[in-house]
């Protein structure tokens, strides 16, 4: 049994032949089946303009899912506050406490979660998409949470409704440096995004920990995002994994669709350049059978000092995708 919490990421994945109301229900049925195995939080992502992931508005599947659940945390993972005002995500966040109390997080993170143009859409001037205001909306952010600006500052009479509830716990997430530096100044959860980072996870979870100072945490906490695909054998897992891999591939060379099947991707004839792409990938990624991905978690949790893991699981088939879930809890909660 690993002693670190584990966690979820969800996408909302959503494959070949299922509708979106169906990639939807899907993910209320896997958040139930999270609850029930003792998972710690179940996070939704912010994601626009890609056919394959349904997850664009987070605080609606996260009030679904506390509705539907009873212990289990549910939260952003995250908003991503560029595209956003930061009185709305505010508004928006304390309501969710309001309704769900002491069981909502507000994970943030700084990047479009998008295209340019899809960004472009969502922060209607190129002005501000060109912008790097992240630590200023964050700080404002904060303030409306708290009720509290500066003497003098032009939102001061601007109260976050309800304004009787605290804004839920803020976890800044990243993909570099940048964010571990900024959530330890802050003395703020950090979350890194190894599920599709190419940067190594080490550097900035361990320079977290160490340029931590307190803040609004006494100690630091650091969630490790994974992407996992488990089945019962390395081999079966492999060939679930190859539809999640042709996804990636198609969405870092501008072709965009929905979740493949593994026959379709097994079948599909990639380039040289798409193979090395293909290859970036797969190395990013944790498959196998439940002795193979309890190993490779646990050696990453060792190396990162990581005190929480946090699962992506993305396969075509939903039994497939809950039974991966199943697998780990059993692998590493039991």
């Amino acid at each position: 049994m690993m002693s670190t919490p584990l966690s979820i990421l969800d996408v909302i994945p959503a494959p070949e032949g299922a509708s979106s109301s169906q990639a939807l229900r899907r993910s209320l049925e896997l958040a139930r089946l999270a609850d029930r195995l003792g998972y710690t939080r179940y996070w939704f992502a912010e994601h626009h303009n890609m056919p394959g992931i349904a997850s664009t508005t987070p605080e609606i599947m996260i009030a679904l899912v506390a509705e539907a659940t009873s212990r289990i945390r549910v939260g952003s993972g995250g908003v991503m506050l560029p595209n956003h005002a930061p009185l709305k995500v505010a508004e928006a966040f304390k309501m969710l406490e309001a309704l769900y109390p002491g069981r909502i997080d507000l994970g943030i993170g700084r990047a479009p979660g998008t295209d340019p143009r899809a960004a472009l859409a969502l922060r209607r001037t190129r002005e501000a998409l060109e912008v790097d205001d992240f630590p200023e909306k964050l700080v404002e952010l904060v303030a409306f949470g708290k009720g509290q600006f500066p003497a003098g500052h032009p939102f001061g009479a601007v109260k976050a409704v309800p304004d009787d509830v605290p804004l839920p716990p803020i976890v800044l997430l990243g993909s570099s440096g940048f964010s571990a530096q900024l959530s330890a100044r802050l003395g703020m959860p950090f979350g890194f995004a190894a599920h599709f980072s190419p940067e190594p996870p080490d550097g900035p979870m361990l320079a977290y920990r160490e340029q931590f100072t307190p803040g609004v945490l006494e100690k630091p906490h650091a969630i490790l995002t994974v992407s996992v695909v488990c089945a019962p054998t390395d081999a079966e897992a492999e060939r679930l994994a190859s539809s999640v891999i042709l996804s990636f591939v198609r969405a870092r060379t501008n072709q965009r669709g929905k979740l493949p099947s593994p026959e379709e991707a097994l079948a599909y004839p990639y380039t040289p350049f798409e193979r090395e792409v293909a290859e970036s990938i797969r190395a990013m990624q944790i498959i196998g059978s439940p002795a193979t991905v309890k190993q490779r978690i646990t050696a990453l949790v060792e190396r990162t000092a990581a005190d929480e893991v946090m699962v992506m699981t993305n396969t075509f088939g939903h039994m497939e995708r809950l039974r991966s879930y199943e697998l780990l809890a059993e692998a590493l909660l039991s």
